[in-house]
């Protein structure tokens, strides 16, 4: 029996650049066979784009079967920040992964009060709705991110309030298992540095960096999809899974990318409410860390959460990009890996983005 055999998975923001990777992982059944696979958002065109692009599959892949999802593929239109919305929904769930967020560093700056709304109010109506309706969810699983780590944006600032409002909810919810993901940039998400590059690249340059020495945790998107697996699997009540990945220099990237073209590079400087160097766990939180194979787990804060469980000495400082840095030669070469160079990008891709 695997986790998630007959049980009905609710992903909410479920028509993002995560979202789409995790259903795909969900429908391969390394996890188990899911009774259902519930994608939650308010944008209609995405779920339509996402609900043409199963059907159009009208045979068995190497990894999914396709013709199965009519039954285990449902698409709803909600919104986290509605709580009638999501609790309508949530009635129908097992197993529950909140991947609704804004995530743009910038916007949240400027719209921050929107960024509460999604990012926290989001995350407190689902706990409110299995604690007033008393519904028999098993798992939440939280999807945060490194900003979420000594924040100064408020992007980060509403993430880390989400992982507290997760934590809590273990004791206002007790029959539920609540806990986290927290991760750093995932390679050529939607919005992400490395889509942007490939279109000013494309377009001639130049490419733009904020600091010479910025650095950041990079990770795939099945890198991420994991993390939040191997949380639901082993994770105890607040928890919060971190995966072990290496940093690079965000010029580094940029040099790999452009290769040998004539393409110029332009310093802009640092965007409101960036850092640096990003951090995947604190001081603080390093002396509350375990060792999980390929995963940290940072121990909850509250001791009627995490009980007599105490950290391992597997960290003894902070978790910072600035320390794990690969080579360019490493760069370029995990790029490539991952097939994001851009003469492996696909050509329509490239259209596009001219």
């Amino acid at each position: 029996m695997k986790p998630f055999d007959d049980k009905r998975l609710l992903i909410t923001g479920g028509t993002g650049s995560l979202g789409k990777v995790l259903v795909r992982r969900l429908l391969i059944g390394e996890m188990g066979n899911p009774a259902k696979i519930i994608v939650f958002s308010r944008d209609e065109a995405k779920q339509h784009l996402m609900r043409m692009e199963y059907q159009h599959k009208v045979a068995a892949t190497d990894e999914i079967i396709y013709q199965n999802f009519q039954r285990q593929l449902d698409f709803r239109i909600g919104d986290v920040r509605d709580f009638h919305s999501i609790a309508a929904v949530l009635r129908e769930a097992d197993i529950v992964f909140n991947a609704a967020a804004l995530k743009q560093v910038p916007t949240c700056e400027y719209f921050p009060f929107e960024a509460v709304k999604t990012n926290i109010l989001g995350p407190e109506n689902i706990v409110r709705a299995i604690q007033e309706y008393h519904l028999p969810i098993e798992t939440v699983v939280g999807i945060s991110t490194d900003k979420a780590c000594k924040p100064i944006n408020t992007m980060g600032m509403t993430k880390a309030i989400q992982e507290r409002v997760f934590i809590q909810a273990n004791l206002r919810c007790p029959g539920t298992r609540f806990l986290c993901v927290r991760y750093g940039n995932v390679l050529a998400s939607r919005g992400s540095v490395i889509p942007l590059f490939h279109d000013q690249i494309l377009n001639g340059g130049p490419v733009t960096i904020t600091t010479p020495d910025m650095t950041r945790f990079f990770l795939s998107l099945d890198d991420a999809v994991d993390t939040i697996f191997a949380a639901a699997k082993w994770g105890f009540p607040g928890d919060t899974f971190v995966p072990r990945v290496p940093s690079a220099l965000v010029t580094d990237i940029a040099a790999a990318l452009i290769g040998e073209r004539k393409i110029d590079l332009r310093i802009i400087g640092i965007r409101p409410g960036e850092k640096i160097h990003e951090i995947l766990i604190c001081d603080e939180e390093a002396i509350r860390t375990v060792a999980c194979s390929r995963w940290f787990a940072i121990l909850p804060m509250l001791p009627e959460v995490c009980g007599n469980r105490r950290g391992s000495g597997v960290l003894t400082k902070a978790y910072s990009s600035a320390e794990t840095v690969m080579t360019r030669e490493e760069t370029t070469r995990l790029l490539k890996e991952h097939g994001l160079m851009l003469e492996d990008v696909a050509m329509e891709s490239v259209e596009l983005l001219r």
